[in-house]
């Protein structure tokens, strides 16, 4: 990267910390929450689910339409709108108010994300895919597992408003990194390339990305899982305060945060395909592990299990698409395509998991939801091994 990149990519790094440790804030909080108003299991993976089916029926548009328009004026655009969406959560009050209010931040959402992510990924050299998409998952895991830990101490010790507040004001930070440090749209990548970027068709007949959507489609199912009842299940099951769950909440996204450079690093230089692998079998042990925990400590160990798994798979996970995304293979580059897709695995899997086990929490018992976990990621598992033997179709 030269000095320019290097300062975009600060940018993006701590406009997305930021704004990360903000969504971070009421993830342990929203379920409980939603419990104490009278939502039942279902009521609560809808909750969660809202905002992926906002997110994956938009993240196809934005995603390629930052190929064709820029990166920039989605960021921005997204990262305002979460801060007017913290005021909202503040003064919501019914289980049908929290569902419309996340249905709206899963539209937001598919304006940044997938969007960051292109927009860095246009800038890694070939060969360091792993390493700089390692660093810069870091923002996202070590937001994701900073803000569920600020969330609990804050409403033990102010109040649920008071955590949202906290929301919007980092939502504001990131907001103004970007309108103001982020070049202008003309000067990006993605718009200077004169060549169209490929299609939808023609990425899903790579077998390769195919592999990797239902890989991440089965890890995030398990996250939907563990941040949609994890919480209900310490409160009902053991009485933790809010301060300990948000530590359980935060330690397997702090563990995968913590190791998504040195993993990146690794990447590089071995098959990425084995080290998925590897975090894929790690993850089904933690997911089945739920079964059999008797308290805090029990749950710690699980959880950071969890947690390596992500740390060992996702920057390899990650490095895989940025190459698709370039062109390897396929044709044209598709960026902004690519990582709209990655993430619309990500919507999906965590739709699907929190609704589903709700079912499962409301039919039969709450801690049968983690093992619904292991059959998804044992199944997504395979299916990434399956697709992953098929070369890729180029169209003609």
């Amino acid at each position: 990267m030269n000095k320019s990149d290097k300062k975009i990519f600060g940018t993006l790094f701590f406009s997305i910390f930021s704004v990360v440790i903000g969504v971070g804030i009421v993830v342990p909080l929203l379920p409980v929450y939603a419990h104490d108003l009278g939502a039942s299991g279902l009521y609560i993976g809808m909750i969660f689910g809202a905002f992926s089916i906002s997110r994956t029926f938009l993240l196809p548009y934005f995603g390629r339409r930052s190929d064709r328009k820029g990166r920039k004026p989605h960021i921005v655009a997204g990262i305002f709108a979460y801060a007017l969406i913290s005021v909202a959560f503040m003064f919501s009050d019914t289980v049908e108010a929290l569902i419309a209010i996340r249905f709206i931040q899963g539209a937001a959402s598919a304006m940044i994300m997938p969007v960051v992510q292109a927009y860095v990924g246009d800038m890694t050299p070939d060969r360091r895919e792993g390493f700089i998409m390692g660093l810069f998952n870091m923002s996202v895991f070590m937001g994701l597992s900073i803000g569920p830990l600020i969330g609990g101490v804050f409403k033990d010790l102010f109040s649920l408003r008071f955590s949202f507040l906290c929301m919007g004001l980092l939502s504001l930070v990131s907001f103004f990194l970007s309108l103001f440090l982020l070049p202008p749209t003309s000067s990006e990548r993605a718009v200077c390339r004169e060549e169209n970027p490929a299609g939808w068709k023609e990425l899903l007949r790579d077998g390769d990305i195919a592999g990797l959507f239902f890989f991440r489609f089965s890890y995030t199912a398990c996250i939907g899982i563990i941040w949609s009842f994890l919480p209900i299940f310490a409160d009902m099951e053991f009485s933790l305060s809010s301060s300990s769950i948000g530590i359980l909440v935060m330690l397997g996204v702090f563990v995968s945060g913590v190791m998504q450079t040195p993993m990146g690093f690794l990447a590089d230089r071995i098959s990425k395909k084995m080290m998925i692998v590897i975090g894929g079998l790690m993850i089904c042990c933690a997911m089945l592990s739920f079964q059999w925990v008797r308290g805090f400590w029990d749950m710690f160990f699980v959880n950071a299990l969890f947690g390596l798994g992500g740390g060992v798979s996702m920057a390899p996970h990650t490095a895989m698409a940025v190459q698709k995304g370039k062109g390897n293979k396929i044709g044209t580059g598709a960026m902004g395509s690519v990582m709209a897709l990655m993430t619309v695995a990500h919507s999906m899997g965590m739709m699907a998991g929190a609704i589903l086990a709700g079912l499962i929490m409301d039919i039969f018992q709450l801690r049968h939801a983690f093992f619904f976990g292991f059959v998804i990621m044992a199944i997504g598992l395979a299916l990434f091994l399956y697709m992953g033997k098929f070369q890729t179709v180029k169209s003609q």
